[in-house]
């Protein structure tokens, strides 16, 4: 991928990121809930809510060490094998960081 298209791809994912971080707000402190089903319904809510947190935050963090490889040239080439990753695969998720192939859990 191009070096451009991809600073380009990886601020337009990271600016997406954010905004769905700002969305989540802050976590809430527990209040008591007027009773234990708006209690459930909350803690339920909170618990969605810093899973999303967390999994948006690796997020943030994939898309920085992409940047990172970028500057240093090293991006669109695996940190496993050093195999180029196909332009696909950076345009669909621009801060990968190794083939398909090698991706965890064994997707193909």
């Amino acid at each position: 991928m191009d070096p451009e298209r991809a600073r380009k791809r990886l601020a337009e994912e990271r600016e997406r990121i954010e905004k769905q971080l700002t969305g989540l707000g802050v976590p809430e402190p527990a209040d008591s809930p007027e009773n234990s089903g708006d209690q459930a319904a909350d803690l339920e809510r909170a618990e969605t809510d810093e899973g999303l947190r967390q999994e948006l935050k690796s997020t943030l963090e994939a898309i920085q060490r992409a940047e990172a490889r970028l500057e240093d040239g090293t991006y669109g080439v695996s940190v496993i094998s050093g195999e180029p990753i196909p332009d696909g695969r950076l345009e669909a998720i621009p801060w990968a960081d190794r083939t398909v192939e090698e991706e965890t859990g064994g997707r193909a």
